[in-house]
């Protein structure tokens, strides 16, 4: 059984804040939920992989030094922690690309919205029954995500690696085995869980892997057979609900991430050695 966080939000409200409004003249828009949320509490959200380090580590003491307490939130599901947070039940969540989300969005009516772009470790072909590219065969096995948004990236390191095309009109959002034109090898794709693609290196001739679960499996991504020309588009994102998007925490989250102590703790770190960076981040 998947277990499921539940949390109480938490909204605060003081009496002072509300006469000196009406002192002011002001008109508050509290009573719709359309004014973003003040707060100094937060939870935010992840899945396996290296954001959540990442995030403790380089981002959690510019944080706390803004005044701010966050409480990290683990999730092994991608539809459930945009649910959580389109809920409210957490205030962020660090673990997916904007195509991903947005496609979550169309699908449950969400209104996530990307607040700033984290480091990530590109997606990784790695050799399991067979240890080269050229050992390719007729009838290779080949595990690739189960998720259309990811399938199309790890369809596209096959693609930089010689052994398929695709449709022009592909469509990362809903990509599929039926977008491969050509397949000279007659490659049999293996789709599968994010999660259980690490284990399965034992059980297929090749594995593409989502970069976060490269690293949460234990992984090195300079091992890897061919690594993924990963761009902005499915770089990993900070997500937040829409009308939180210009609230002071959430402000917050977004200079953390852009500032130079992070860029230093991220330079001064060899495990993110090979990780596509932010423009704010290169130097």
């Amino acid at each position: 059984m998947r277990f499921v966080p539940r949390f109480a939000a938490v909204a605060t409200v003081t009496a002072l804040a509300i006469a000196l409004t009406a002192c002011a003249g002001e008109t508050s828009d509290d009573t719709t939920g359309s004014a973003p949320e003040t707060k100094t509490a937060l939870k935010i959200g992840f899945n396996p992989g290296p954001y959540e380090d990442m995030f403790n580590a380089g981002i959690l003491p510019i944080l706390e030094e803004d005044g701010y307490t966050v409480e990290t939130v683990d999730f092994t599901d991608g539809v459930i922690v945009n649910g959580a947070l389109n809920s409210g039940e957490i205030d962020a969540n660090i673990m997916q690309h904007s195509v991903y989300m947005d496609s979550i969005n169309v699908q449950e009516g969400y209104t996530n919205v990307s607040l700033v772009q984290v480091p990530g470790p590109p997606m990784a072909l790695f050799g399991g029954k067979k240890e080269s590219l050229d050992d390719v065969s007729d009838g290779s096995t080949v595990a690739v995500p189960n998720q259309p948004s990811n399938m199309y990236r790890a369809f596209q390191v096959l693609v930089d690696a010689g052994w398929i095309e695709l449709s022009d009109t592909i469509d990362p959002a809903t990509a599929s085995p039926a977008d491969v034109t050509s397949n000279p090898y007659n490659l049999q794709f293996v789709t599968l869980e994010n999660a259980q693609q690490v284990p399965a290196l034992q059980d297929v001739d090749y594995d593409v892997i989502q970069g976060n679960f490269v690293v949460a499996g234990g992984l090195k991504l300079t091992d890897a057979l061919l690594l993924e020309d990963l761009t902005d588009e499915f770089s990993v994102i900070v997500a937040v609900d829409e009308k939180n998007v210009d609230s002071d925490w959430a402000k917050a989250i977004k200079a953390a991430y852009e500032s130079p102590e992070f860029a230093e703790y991220i330079a001064s770190n060899s495990q993110y050695d090979g990780y596509h960076l932010p423009a704010a981040l290169e130097s």
